[in-house]
């Protein structure tokens, strides 16, 4: 339920551009994101970093690209996101005892420390190959390929990502706490 409601506003930015333009999907995903940040915070009570980075963000491009007339703005807004959460992983081990990805998967995982500095480095890599891809395409394609791209070309390696760690860590998961079994009557 969660990925679906991350991807929301990015699918409506792709079928408002299919319908429209790059002005109508960008006020399109401005509203989606405030829309997504209230029902995750109604849901879950809070907000989580990367959320209020990207509502942000989304606020900044999306209102300078409409307010100048210049898609270029809304084009950057995944890469600066992509590279401000690479310096963020990559900043944190030094002001902080763990690194963020220790702290958002140590209750699921026993690594060794040096495993885990590795991973937090691929976490910063792939954040910036992201925002590398997305000028690249944003770039040399066509505005209706890179809107393509930011749909199904930045989820597709993110979920490339993810199931990459999968294969990788699986000799670390821990066991999920066993649940009792329903007492009978």
């Amino acid at each position: 339920m969660k990925l679906f409601v991350d991807l929301l506003p990015v699918i409506l930015f792709f079928a408002a551009y299919k319908v429209r333009d790059i002005y109508f999907a960008t006020l399109v995903l401005m509203v989606a994101c405030v829309a997504q940040a209230l029902v995750l915070y109604v849901w879950k009570k809070k907000l989580e970093r990367s959320t209020l980075l990207t509502l942000l963000a989304v606020m900044i491009f999306g209102g300078m690209t409409l307010a100048l007339h210049d898609p270029v703005f809304i084009k950057w807004k995944p890469t600066l996101v992509n590279w401000i959460l690479a310096l963020g992983f990559a900043l944190a081990p030094f002001f902080r005892e763990k690194s963020l990805v220790q702290a958002m998967f140590e209750k699921h995982m026993d690594m060794p420390q040096h495993t885990w500095r590795k991973l937090n480095l691929a976490w910063v890599i792939f954040f910036l190959i992201s925002g590398i891809a997305n000028l690249v395409v944003a770039y040399t394609l066509s505005e209706a390929a890179w809107v393509n791209f930011k749909l199904f070309g930045l989820t597709a390696m993110a979920i490339l990502f993810m199931v990459g760690h999968y294969f990788v860590l699986q000799p670390y998961l821990l066991d999920p706490e066993p649940t009792e079994p329903p007492h009978d009557a």
